[in-house]
């Protein structure tokens, strides 16, 4: 029987599968942001209402989520992106030594791909391109992106496998 001792830090049972999920999921992001900014060109056009709800607009956030510990300077983004990096290997670190389900495995690579695409754009663009507003009744959610909904999808379906329990 295999101990979390004996288990590898770097590969196990779900790490393809995780991996897939990954890579498909900076690859998603990446593409969009890449749409939005140079075919698409959202910056020229400021706030583009879609439906009373939802708008499209490009602001580049320079902290962390809600704006927080803004970092203006090349060497903050550098920071911030390495902070995701660390972040990324101590997730994937943690599927891999436990006794994950798949659904587990998944959660953890939408973090770690949702990380990593907003990671690569504090290096590519000195920020992280944001893009979707939505809002309602005069108030205004914060603005977010692909890698975001990853993030905070795989964050949900982590506390749901939390409630959920042992049954695999």
């Amino acid at each position: 029987m295999e101990t979390a001792k004996s288990r590898s830090l770097v590969w196990s049972r779900w790490a393809p599968l995780a991996l897939a999920v990954l890579v498909a999921t900076v690859a998603i992001d990446q593409a969009h942001k890449w749409w939005m900014l140079s075919v698409y060109d959202i910056a020229s056009k400021g706030r583009v209402e879609v439906t009373p709800f939802f708008d499209i607009v490009f602001l580049k956030n320079i902290g962390i989520s809600y704006s927080l510990f803004n970092q203006e300077s090349a060497l903050g983004q550098y920071l911030l992106a390495g902070f995701a990096v660390v972040a990324s290997v101590a997730l994937w670190m943690w599927l891999n030594r436990s006794n994950a389900s798949v659904l587990m495995a998944i959660s953890l690579a939408l973090i770690i791909g949702g990380a990593m695409g907003n990671a690569i754009d504090r290096l590519r663009l000195g920020g992280v391109a944001d893009f979707f507003s939505l809002h309602a009744f005069g108030f205004y959610w914060y603005v977010f992106n692909i890698a975001d909904v990853a993030i905070v999808a795989g964050v949900a379906a982590l506390l749901y496998e939390s409630f959920r329990g042992e049954s695999q």
